[in-house]
């Protein structure tokens, strides 16, 4: 028997979707406030660009790909395309074109997660059609792997119940990529505006509901559940990310319980609806400290990842995927092949999930690797070295974030200060 709309289930999908749209400034800001004063805007044009852009590019063919009908558990077929076929229809207990939309939200803000890796330096033009590339190339098989109809690792069993794997290991990994492609920054700068980034922050904290409880695509039992546990992990490793910070620099930072807090979010991100919350409190300290050292390890190995997007994104995501395996409880869940190693002694769900990690990392850095051997020779990935110490800002978008003391002063009436 077909299932109906509910009323609810689809009320609650549409503050989901809605919640996670909030994420993609919040990543702006997030990003924005880490960078250069000169920066700002660029860092900030990341995210808010890829808002119209991937929007078209999931409307015409992105949604597609990753959940039409499998051609072998690799990719979606093209009956979806320009969104033929989606309309008011069921799917689920919600109509199919609010299941497209929720979906949609994911595909934006995947890509935008990697510009944490290339701030400062990257040519706009080059940016915007990378995304484009990576989005279809990357992202969209990727997600049918695990999402879509017959995808590969669904279908073995593997478990991402908001985007571990899909969102958070996909960007990451191409993150470390693009980092070490495109070189460090001329000049490292200490971050402009805090304030800005702890803002984007608690967009990100209040988003991520969406992002995981929204994910269970209905309102009832599980949906609590990975409310509970993305705001009980978020915690946890931001006090894990704190101590550690304290005990090592005799200081905690703001930025330090920023960095953990998103840390902790996506170490819950495969698990939020398949754990019990005493394990999402353990999952969020664990990934509190590992996060931090894999932050640090960037300096060690010589690759400028500017706003640690492969530190806290890729390694948070593929540890979140593993510790999934672990901790995995169908006495939460629900689900009769989500019992992990602790719970059951299953194994064979933690090697499915290790499998799953090397699979969709390994994808996602090599086909990265490609595309930006082919827009280096074609487009060139970065502006010039004069270009770069003047500020993006001004360079690729003829605006600047702050006005100089000069100008402000001269706003109120008041003559400039001579230099």
């Amino acid at each position: 028997m077909e299932e109906a709309i509910n009323g609810a289930d689809t009320a609650w999908l549409l503050v989901s979707s809605a919640f996670v749209m909030l994420m993609i400034p919040g990543l702006a800001f997030f990003y924005g406030g880490m960078v250069h004063s000169k920066n700002v805007l660029s860092s900030c044009m990341h995210s808010f660009f890829a808002m119209g852009l991937m929007t078209v590019q999931w409307v015409v063919i992105g949604y597609s790909l990753a959940f039409g009908e499998t051609n072998g558990g690799i990719v979606g077929g093209m009956q979806y395309f320009m969104l033929n076929g989606v309309g008011l229809e069921p799917n689920g207990t919600i109509p199919h074109i609010l299941f497209m939309a929720f979906q949609m939200m994911f595909a934006i803000i995947t890509p935008a997660l990697i510009s944490g890796a290339f701030a400062e330096r990257i040519k706009f033009s080059t940016y915007a059609v990378f995304i484009v590339l990576w989005g279809t190339l990357v992202y969209d098989p990727i997600c049918h792997w695990v999402w879509g109809p017959g995808g590969w690792l669904g279908a073995r069993g593997a478990l991402d119940f908001a985007g571990g794997t899909v969102v958070h290991l996909s960007s990451g990994a191409s993150a470390l990529v693009f980092a070490i492609v495109l070189g460090k920054r001329l000049r490292p700068a200490p971050p402009g505006n805090l304030t800005l980034t702890l803002i984007g922050a608690a967009l990100l904290w209040f988003g991520w509901f969406g992002f995981n409880a929204g994910s269970a695509l209905a309102s009832g039992e599980n949906a609590a559940l990975a409310f509970v546990n993305t705001h009980v992990a978020a915690a946890a490793a931001a006090l894990a990310w704190a101590a550690v910070e304290w005990t090592r620099h005799g200081k905690p930072t703001s930025l330090g319980v920023a960095s953990g807090l998103v840390a902790g979010l996506v170490c819950i991100t495969p698990a939020a609806g398949f754990v019990g919350p005493m394990s999402a409190v353990l999952m969020g300290a664990v990934a509190g400290l590992i996060c931090f050292w894999a932050v640090l390890a960037k300096s060690r190995f010589g690759y400028d990842d500017s706003l640690d997007a492969f530190g806290i994104h890729g390694v948070g995501g593929a540890l979140g995927a593993v510790l999934t395996g672990v901790f995995a409880a169908t006495a939460w869940s629900g689900n009769e092949d989500a019992d992990g190693l602790l719970t059951a002694g299953n194994v064979g769900l933690v090697g499915e999930q290790v499998l799953g990690v090397l699979a969709a990392g390994g994808y996602a850095a090599f086909v990265t690797w490609v595309l930006l051997k082919i827009l280096d020779a074609t487009m060139g990935l970065r502006v010039q070295e004069d270009e770069e110490r003047e500020g993006l800002d001004t360079v690729l978008h003829g605006e600047t974030a702050y006005r100089p003391i000069s100008e402000r002063a001269g706003m109120h009436g008041e003559a400039p200060e001579e230099a």
